[in-house]
């Protein structure tokens, strides 16, 4: 029995209505759960979100707690750095002045030591006055090195850089130490083929006057060398000696301060062990490295390296080893003005001129100056004049009074224990020449010599 075709007809699409649907169904059902996983998604996200906010919230009190205390640090850490300042400014101030009071005396002694010992003729008293005289000498060297140690952890000693010369620099320090090697029956010699290098000549020399000191203080037989050498655009300054050499623990501590060798020759003369702290310090100061080496049994090597220059200029003053020539030692009759606020060294510079056959005339004030002005008496040929006069008067003030009344081309000499670099300006801004306290008398008369001539 055949259906009726409209019924099958309606069947079929039926069927394709249910199949559309179902579909239809299904997709709507796929979206409705993506659309729930998604809300769902959301919330973990939305969770984890304020979460996060939580834990950002705690590091940023964190950090503003972090913050706050290293401000805190840094306000400490800049109040202890100025506490620091000013206690290194003060004790620069303190060494300054302590060496400036002791270095005055010891000025006056010193020139009243040479006048002794020009005067006497016993050899007993020659040899204590030439004791008395290195004991001096032991003093003023001392003053010098807390002094130089002072300024430096200061900073305030400022390099003048400029082109040095090597050879008369050279010659300078053999013909300083040759007494001293001499007595030790050792040799010294220098090795400088017409070197130049760029440095600072007063820093340059004390550091390689600390080296040969330091190498005769640990030499007992064979010498010294002095020499210099180019290497790669610097020249290599080498001081050796022919010691016992510096045992392996002692190597790394050579150049702090307080520390002496355990093979010095010379142990039981004491001493602070400060000559090569100021050797490195110096040497830091200059930009010029510093190298050691050394043997046991063979000797000792130090060296610094400076730029080397083509252009040669002097660096030391020669005139402080000119030759004395008879008893007035070339000066008989030449007219010196001594002005100093203090009577003993008025007193001690009046009897040393006068063994040289000086004339001598003293002035302890701007008074005395105008005294001697208006006298007219007697016009100096040389002024020897101290910076620091009473009354916050200055020996500048009475070399440019004298100068006014006597004539610009008046020689004159600043004598002060105050190495400022002011006081230098002071003096080079008006063509004198400067002596720094205690004043050796063989540099005096040299200088005399030359200013007279």
């Amino acid at each position: 029995m055949t259906g009726n075709p409209t019924d099958h007809n309606d069947t079929e699409n039926l069927l394709r209505r249910i199949e559309k649907l179902e579909k239809i169904n299904a997709a709507l059902m796929n979206r409705v759960e993506r659309s729930l996983d998604q809300q769902a998604n959301a919330y973990s996200m939305f969770q984890t979100a304020i979460g996060l906010e939580s834990q950002v919230r705690v590091r940023t009190e964190e950090l503003k707690s972090a913050l706050t205390n290293l401000e805190n640090v840094n306000g400490e850490l800049t109040a202890a750095r100025d506490a620091s300042d000013r206690a290194n400014s003060v004790k620069t101030r303190f060494f300054t002045a302590v060496s400036h009071d002791v270095l005055q005396p010891l000025h006056a002694a010193q020139l009243s030591l040479s006048a002794l010992i020009d005067s006497t003729s016993s050899a007993d008293q020659q040899r204590l006055a030439m004791q008395v005289d290195h004991a001096l000498a032991s003093v003023e060297e001392l003053l010098r090195t807390m002094l130089d140690i002072s300024k430096l952890e200061a900073g305030v000693i400022k390099p003048k850089i400029q082109a040095i010369a090597l050879e008369p620099l050279f010659d300078s320090l053999v013909l300083d130490m040759k007494p001293l090697v001499a007595t030790r029956g050792l040799r010294l010699k220098q090795h400088c083929k017409g070197l130049a290098v760029k440095s600072d000549p007063l820093m340059l020399r004390r550091v390689l006057q600390n080296l040969l000191a330091n190498a005769l203080h640990y030499t007992r037989q064979g010498g010294i060398l002095l020499a210099a050498r180019r290497r790669s655009g610097h020249v290599r300054i080498e001081v050796w000696d022919t010691g016992p050499g510096i045992p392996e623990i002692e190597r790394d501590r050579i150049f702090e301060e307080f520390q002496r060798g355990s093979t010095s020759v010379d142990n039981h003369r004491g001493g602070f062990g400060l000559g090569l702290s100021i050797v490195a310090r110096m040497a830091q100061t200059l930009e010029h490295p510093i190298t050691m080496c050394s043997r046991i049994g063979q000797g000792t090597c130090f060296a610094i390296e400076a730029p080397e220059t083509s252009a040669i200029l002097p660096s030391v003053n020669q005139l402080q080893h000119a030759p004395a020539h008879g008893p007035g030692m070339g000066l008989a009759e030449t007219r010196v003005l001594v002005i100093d606020n203090d009577p003993n060294v008025v007193e001690a510079m009046q009897k040393l001129l006068l063994r040289w056959s000086c004339d001598v005339r003293t002035a302890q004030t701007l008074q005395d100056i105008e005294s001697l002005i208006a006298e007219a008496e007697f016009l100096p040929q040389i002024v020897l004049a101290d910076y620091h006069l009473d009354f916050g008067t200055y020996g500048t003030f009475a070399i440019d009074r004298l100068r006014a009344c006597l004539g610009a081309r008046l020689p004159a000499v600043i004598i002060t224990a105050d190495r400022a670099d002011e006081i230098t300006a002071a003096a080079r801004e008006r063509g004198c020449e400067i002596l720094h306290k205690p004043v050796r008398p063989a540099e005096l008369r040299a200088l005399i010599q030359h200013l007279a001539n």
